[in-house]
């Protein structure tokens, strides 16, 4: 009976042994797909930094940043704004809609008064360039940077409009 046992796990162990040796074979495929130029080709394009520069006061709409259609799954792709109420609806009412960030509500005609006071140029150099003032944060061109300078100039008008 013992000698049964002990010949029983001699040959599982020796399974194991030769499917150990099979499956370790595989290593030699790997090194065939690591040689693949398509292979290395997707491996370069998804550790490439992304990296893009915008200037503040030149045109960047050529940074936009577009969604790969293929991975779109019944939605449609991200609109660029083309008038100063889009930009508004896009970016400026994510903060000036509801006074984030110590962003003055769009309408609100105490809160816009001091700052229509300083004139539209700095306004719009504040809205292009960003600001960083005592009451909050406002990032370049309201994080939009696909916008040209004119629209957001545009979406500025718009908000002062809405405050006088």
């Amino acid at each position: 009976m013992f000698n049964m046992i002990i010949g029983i796990l001699v040959g599982i162990v020796a399974g194991i042994y030769f499917l150990a040796v099979r499956l370790g074979n595989r290593g030699q495929a790997l090194e065939g797909l690591m040689q693949d130029p398509l292979y290395q080709s997707q491996v370069a394009e998804r550790i490439a930094l992304g990296v893009r520069v915008a200037v503040a006061g030149q045109d960047n709409s050529a940074l936009a940043i577009l969604p790969d259609p293929s991975t779109q799954q019944g939605s449609s792709p991200v609109t660029v704004p083309t008038t100063g109420a889009e930009v508004f609806q896009q970016a400026c009412v994510a903060c000036h809609g509801q006074g984030i960030a110590g962003a003055p509500r769009a309408g609100d005609a105490a809160a816009w008064n001091r700052r229509i006071a300083q004139g539209k140029s700095t306004l719009y150099r504040h809205a292009i360039q960003g600001f960083k003032g005592d009451a909050g944060v406002m990032p370049p061109k309201g994080g939009r940077i696909d916008v040209s300078d004119d629209l957001i100039r545009a979406a500025v008008d718009q908000m002062i409009e809405a405050s006088q």
